[in-house]
C-alpha cells in the first residue's frame, strides 16, 4: 500500500528541475571540479546544441552529457554577464548553448572539417584543444522569457565571414547585416565583456575567458 502510494504521489508531483541522473561524464566533469551552470545561474536558459544534430557536424556529439558544465570562476563571471543584461534589459536571457567540452568531442569535431575550409573555425586536438576542453569557454545568445532567441545575423554555430565580428561596421553600413542583429550583437559583446569574457572575432557567440597560455599553463584539459 505505501509503495503504491509513493508512486502515485511522484506521478502526481514530479520533481522539479532536471532529475535525470547524471551521466559518467557528468559524474567525471563534477568530480574534476566543475559546476553545472543551472545551479550558479537558475534564471539562466540552456540549450546545449550538440545535444541535437542541427550543428555545423550534422550530428548528436553530446550522448552522454545534457547539462552545462564550466569551471568555478568561468560560470561566476558568466553569472555576472546575466546579472549586467538583467539591469538594464529585465526580459532578456543568456542562453548557453556549448559550454565546457570534452576533448574527444573534439576529436569529432576536427575529423569532420580537417582539410576543408571550416577547419580554420575548429582548434586541433593534436595542438591542445581550445578554451572549451578546459571549462574556460562558452557559446551563448541572447533570448526573450520564453526561450526565444534574438535575431544575430546568423545561427549559432554558422561557420563562415557572416559570423565575424571584425567586420561587423562595414557589413551594417552595406545592408549586409540588419540593424537589429548589430545591435543585439553589441548587447551581448557589452555584457560578456564587462564580465571578463574576451570575444573570439570569427564567431560573435564565442566568448573566452582566459587565454589559451594561461589555460595550458593552469589548467587541465577534460578528456
Amino acid at each position: 500500500m505505501y509503495r503504491r502510494l509513493v508512486i502515485w504521489l511522484c506521478l502526481l508531483f514530479p520533481l522539479a528541475g532536471n532529475a535525470q541522473p547524471l551521466s559518467s561524464t557528468e559524474q567525471r566533469m563534477e568530480k574534476l571540479g566543475l559546476v553545472d551552470i543551472s545551479t550558479i545561474i537558475p534564471d539562466i536558459h540552456i540549450s546545449l546544441m550538440y545535444t541535437r544534430p542541427d550543428n555545423f557536424v550534422g550530428k548528436v556529439l553530446y550522448k552522454d552529457l545534457h547539462r552545462a558544465y564550466l569551471l568555478p570562476e568561468t560560470a561566476k563571471a558568466l553569472q555576472k554577464a546575466q546579472q549586467y543584461l538583467k539591469e538594464t534589459h529585465p526580459h532578456l536571457s543568456i542562453i548557453v548553448y556549448d559550454a565546457t567540452r570534452p576533448l574527444s568531442v573534439q576529436r569529432t569535431m576536427w575529423n569532420a572539417v580537417k582539410g576543408t575550409h571550416k577547419a580554420k573555425y575548429v582548434s586541433n586536438p593534436a595542438n591542445g584543444g581550445g578554451l572549451h576542453n578546459y571549462g574556460l569557454a562558452v557559446d551563448v545568445t541572447l533570448c526573450d522569457e520564453q526561450g526565444d532567441t534574438l535575431h544575430m545575423g546568423t545561427i549559432v554555430d554558422h561557420l563562415g565571414k557572416e559570423a565575424h565580428i571584425d567586420d561587423e561596421v562595414e557589413r551594417y553600413k552595406q545592408g549586409k547585416l540588419s540593424k537589429v542583429a548589430f545591435e543585439n550583437r553589441k548587447l551581448l559583446r557589452s555584457v560578456m565583456v564587462k564580465a571578463g569574457f574576451k570575444p573570439l572575432k570569427t564567431e560573435w557567440w564565442h566568448f573566452n575567458f582566459k587565454t589559451r597560455a594561461e589555460a595550458k599553463q593552469s589548467y587541465r584539459l577534460i578528456p
